[in-house]
């Protein structure tokens, strides 16, 4: 374990878009007790079908105006090249430097692919191309196995594929 002494431990704190204005001010509000912790950055996590892209962009941009790192939630299932690309762009113009890059869930009752993307390995790539080294991108693994990964060793191995 000598070779992690060099690596500083970091988190970061979750958000989701709020989606009134008292929301918004007890956001800002919880933001700025915990930015007191120094979180490495606030993530703002990517409604289902995209019923927050708004709200993330938003509450994305209020942070980053505020001083603080962000990092936007992308999730790709059922989305389009096209459309990812425009919130690549939406994001680079704003300032984002980092993503938390992810499949997401399906719907509920659909089953096989939805969307240009079937998994989040196919996100980084395609991230990757898009932009380069622009974003820090993030990824996720479940802390036991995905329920869909048929053994660890395989959810292991997807995993591997995402980074």
């Amino acid at each position: 374990m000598e070779s992690q002494k060099k690596f500083k431990p970091v988190f970061s704190i979750e958000f989701f878009p709020p989606k009134t204005e008292e929301g918004k001010a007890k956001l800002v509000e919880a933001r700025e007790k915990l930015a007191k912790l120094h979180p490495a950055y606030f993530s703002v996590t990517f409604g289902a079908g995209g019923s927050t892209q708004q709200g993330t962009i938003d509450t994305v941009k209020e942070i980053i105006d505020a001083g603080y790192s962000a990092a936007p939630h992308i999730s790709c299932i059922g989305s389009t090249k096209a459309k990812i690309r425009q919130m690549l762009e939406d994001y680079q113009q704003i300032g984002v430097k980092r993503l938390v890059a992810l499949r997401g869930d399906l719907p509920s009752g659909m089953g096989g692919v939805a969307g240009e993307f079937r998994y989040a390995n196919e996100l980084v790539e395609f991230i990757r191309n898009e932009t380069g080294d622009h974003f820090h991108i993030e990824v996720a693994a479940y802390p036991e196995f995905h329920p869909q990964a048929s053994s660890a060793e395989k959810d292991l191995e997807n995993f591997k594929r995402k980074v």
